[in-house]
């Protein structure tokens, strides 16, 4: 049996064939290649509406990766631990003397494939700041951080940049962040602001969209 939807011959293939027809008749296109990347860290961003749950599953599909995201461990019980690990869900244990961080190097560790699939703004309503355990996971598991993203003045969506963390947070953000202030999501107005991070708990200046557009 398969492990997820995602990896189900059947379910998949519908679900598959489904998203793009989806996607057609809504105007939106697919950019990118995930092809030759088994295992990574995948930033969906922005996130600024609910409607980009369900253009991004539809995506998710279309484009046939097998996607993971985080869920606290409190929510595997029956009747839904075997629908959430079906949908592709990961167990997350605060409790434990290891942080998130670490457990989620462990598990990219362990797999020969795996797309995690994680939103650093971590809400929809306007930040200032990212959460940047994505980053620490894929520094710690040595793997690449895809920076995936739906684009409403375009309407695209997709997969853009790769990039291999080289443990320089400031430096590297710098990119990342730079990418994403070309993208305009649902509701521009709660991406206005971001601040690049210094160091694991820190932040410098804060820089504003056109800013991050001369960034090099």
């Amino acid at each position: 049996m398969a492990e997820t939807v995602f990896e189900s011959p059947f379910w998949g293939g519908l679900l598959c064939g489904l998203s793009k027809f989806y996607l057609k008749i809504t105007g939106w296109r697919r950019v990118g290649s995930l092809s030759d990347i088994p295992r990574c860290v995948m930033i969906a961003a922005p996130h600024t509406s609910n409607w980009d749950a369900p253009i991004a599953l539809a995506m998710a599909f279309a484009f046939r990766f097998k996607a993971h995201w985080l869920v606290k461990h409190t929510a595997f019980r029956w009747p839904f631990q075997g629908v959430l690990r079906w949908l592709g869900a990961i167990p997350i244990d605060r409790t434990k003397s290891t942080d998130v961080v670490t457990q989620m190097v462990e598990e990219l560790k362990k797999r020969a494939e795996l797309v995690l699939l994680i939103a650093p703004e971590g809400t929809r309503k306007k930040v200032t700041r990212w959460k940047t355990g994505f980053y620490h996971i894929a520094c710690g598991a040595g793997v690449p951080l895809v920076l995936a993203f739906l684009d409403y003045a375009r309407k695209e969506g997709g997969l853009g940049p790769v990039i291999q963390p080289t443990g320089n947070l400031e430096a590297d953000m710098a990119k990342i962040l730079g990418f994403y202030a070309t993208i305009t999501g649902r509701h521009p107005e709660k991406t206005g602001v971001v601040e690049i991070p210094r160091g694991r708990a820190g932040y410098s200046q804060r820089l504003h969209s056109q800013d991050l557009r001369s960034q090099p």
